[in-house]
């Protein structure tokens, strides 16, 4: 899964399941209610600045934006130990 539309879609849920609207939202942050619009729609790519303040409206954590709930993309810190691993067992060519 593209991660425009992973933190799009968790944004969605998770305002949602706080019974925030968009509107509400943007009171909360400053972006506008068409930013929130078009990043929920996966159409943003959010800066980490802007993850933080927008987790901080929310009232989460930053990672629960990143968090993948389903199949897919491996997103999580275990994924990245994976990669550092065979970064490290990898051959070294030149």
């Amino acid at each position: 899964m593209d991660m425009r539309t992973l933190v799009g879609a968790n944004f969605a849920r998770l305002r949602k399941e706080r019974g925030l609207t968009q509107e509400q939202i943007e009171e909360r942050s400053g972006f506008s209610q068409w930013y929130i619009s078009s990043l929920e729609r996966g159409r943003r790519n959010p800066t980490v600045i802007t993850l933080y303040e927008l987790a901080n409206a929310l009232g989460v954590r930053v990672v629960d934006l990143l968090a993948e709930t389903g199949g897919g993309m491996d997103v999580g810190p275990q994924a990245a130990d994976e990669s550092i691993g065979s970064a490290k067992s990898a051959p070294k060519g030149r």
